[in-house]
C-alpha cells in the first residue's frame, strides 16, 4: 500500500533517555512504514542542548510558530546531579518552560481511557482535561526570609515616579515573605487558548480561582475570562451546545469528584500543576496521559505528560530488558499527525492517527501490555511484553484493523 503523503513538515523535537529509545522504535515500527513522514528535526537531548547553549530549544520553538504543529519527546530538566552527570556548562532551564514562554502557550492534559484500567473515582466515565496556565504566580516568585522585627511593604513604582504602597505585615520576629505576579497579556492568552480549545474539542469549560479571598489577583483572572467569553465566545458556545462555567477552586474540586468527567478544567499555574497529577493518578497513571501545548494563535505542540523514564534507561544501558509503556508518546505522534492532517486537509493522515490510537487501546484491552499497565489493569491473565514487543503488538493490531 502506498504511503500517506504529507505536504507540510511537523516540527520534531527529540528527547532524552528511555523515551528517546521509544521515539526511534515508534517511528520505525508505527509511522515510517505507513507515512511518508516529513519533519523539521531538532535534537533536544541534553547533550545537544548543552553543545548549543540551549539555542536548539529556542530554534525548535520558533520553528513551531512557523509550521503550526510540533511533536516533542520527553526531555531532562537538569538539577545539580544532572549537571555533574552530563558535564553541563550550566544548569539549563526546562525546555518545556522555554517553549511555553516563546509560544505563549497553555498546557492541556487529558487521560487515555482503556477498558480494564478503572479510575479510582468510580463515577468518572469520560476524560477530564486539565488546562494549566503556564506563566507567573509562585513559579516566578521573589522571596525574602525575614530576619527579625520590622515592616514588610508591597511597593509599585510607576515610570513617572509615583508609588502605590500596601503594608504586608508588621513583623514582631522572624518570618517569610513571598511576592508573586502575573500580567494581563498572559492571562488573556491563557483565556483565549482555553476557549479556543473548548470550541475545537466541543467540550464544556470550567474555570476556578479563589476570588472571594484574592479580590484583586484572582478576581482579575475571573474578570478577564468572563469578558473574553461574553465578547467573543458566548455565541459559539451556544451554537455548539457547550457551557462556560466559573466557580471557586474548592467548589470545583468537589464538583469534579462528583462528576462523570468529559470537560476541560482550567486552572491557574499552581492549581493546574497539582490537579493534573491528581487527575492523572486517579485515572490510572501518567503513562496514560496526553499533553498538548496550545498557543492563542492556534499553534499546537504535542507530547507525553510523563518524564524520560530514567530508571528504565539505565537498565537499557546495561543490556537489560525493559517493559516501558509507550502509549502516551504514541498519542503525541498521533495528535500531531491528526492536527497536521486537519490543517492541510489530508483526511488519510487523520484516519491513520485515529486507527493507530484505536490499535493502542485494543492491544491493551486484548490483554497485551507492559508491566506497569498490568499492575493497574483488571485483566486476570495479562501478557506482559517488553518495550519493543509491545510496540510490535500495537502494529499487528493496527494492521488487523485495516483489513
Amino acid at each position: 500500500m502506498a504511503k500517506i503523503q504529507m505536504t507540510t513538515p511537523l516540527v520534531e523535537m527529540d528527547g532524552d533517555e528511555m523515551t528517546r529509545i521509544l521515539w526511534g522504535m515508534i517511528k520505525e515500527e508505527l509511522i515510517n512504514p505507513y507515512v511518508d513522514l516529513k519533519t523539521e528535526y531538532y535534537d533536544l537531548g541534553l547533550k545537544h542542548r548543552n553543545e548549543t547553549d540551549d539555542q536548539v530549544t529556542i530554534d525548535s520553538a520558533n520553528a513551531t510558530n512557523k509550521y503550526g504543529v510540533a511533536v516533542k519527546c520527553a526531555t531532562i530538566t537538569p538539577n545539580a546531579a544532572r549537571v555533574k552527570e552530563y558535564d553541563l556548562k550550566e544548569m539549563w532551564k526546562s525546555p518545556n518552560g522555554t517553549i511555553r514562554s516563546i509560544l505563549d502557550g497553555t498546557v492541556f492534559r487529558a487521560p487515555i481511557l482503556v477498558k480494564g484500567i478503572v479510575p479510582y473515582v468510580a463515577n468518572w466515565k469520560k476524560p477530564i482535561t486539565i488546562a494549566r496556565h503556564a506563566y507567573g504566580d509562585v513559579y516566578k516568585n521573589v522571596e525574602i526570609k525575614v530576619p527579625g522585627a520590622g515592616k514588610a511593604e508591597l511597593v509599585y513604582t510607576a515610570e513617572d515616579g509615583s508609588e502605590i504602597r500596601e503594608t504586608i505585615h508588621q513583623f514582631k520576629g522572624p518570618g517569610i515573605i513571598q511576592g508573586i505576579h502575573n500580567t494581563e497579556d498572559s492571562i488573556r492568552s491563557f483565556a483565549q487558548a482555553c476557549f479556543k480549545y473548548a470550541v475545537d474539542t466541543k467540550q464544556d469549560l470550567w474555570f476556578s480561582t479563589k476570588d472571594t479571598i484574592s479580590k484583586k489577583y484572582d478576581h482579575t483572572f475571573k474578570d478577564i475570562f468572563q469578558e473574553i467569553y461574553d465578547n467573543e465566545y458566548a455565541g459559539k458556545f451556544k451554537e455548539l451546545g457547550i457551557e462556560y462555567f466559573y466557580t471557586l477552586i474548592d467548589d470545583a474540586v468537589a464538583r469534579v469528584i462528583r462528576s462523570e468527567g468529559g470537560f476541560i478544567w482550567a486552572c491557574k499555574n499552581y492549581d493546574g500543576d497539582v490537579m493534573s497529577d491528581m487527575v492523572a493518578t486517579a485515572y490510572g497513571d501518567l503513562s496514560m496521559m496526553t499533553s498538548v501545548l496550545v498557543s492563542p494563535k492556534g499553534v499546537y505542540e504535542y507530547e507525553a505528560a510523563h518524564g524520560t523514564v530514567q530508571r528504565h534507561y539505565y537498565k537499557h544501558l546495561k543490556g537489560e530488558e525493559t517493559s516501558t509503556n509507550s502509549i502516551a508518546t504514541i498519542f503525541a505522534w498521533t495528535g500531531a499527525l491528526r492536527k497536521r492532517g486537519e490543517i492541510d486537509g489530508i483526511k488519510e493522515l487523520c484516519a491513520f492517527a485515529d486507527r493507530l490510537e484505536k490499535a493502542c487501546i485494543k492491544t491493551v484491552e486484548d490483554g497485551k501490555m507492559t508491566k506497569s499497565l498490568s499492575l493497574i489493569s483488571t485483566c486476570s491473565e495479562p501478557v506482559i511484553l517488553n518495550s519493543l514487543d509491545f510496540i510490535r503488538a500495537i502494529r499487528a493490531t493496527f494492521d488487523e484493523l485495516g483489513e
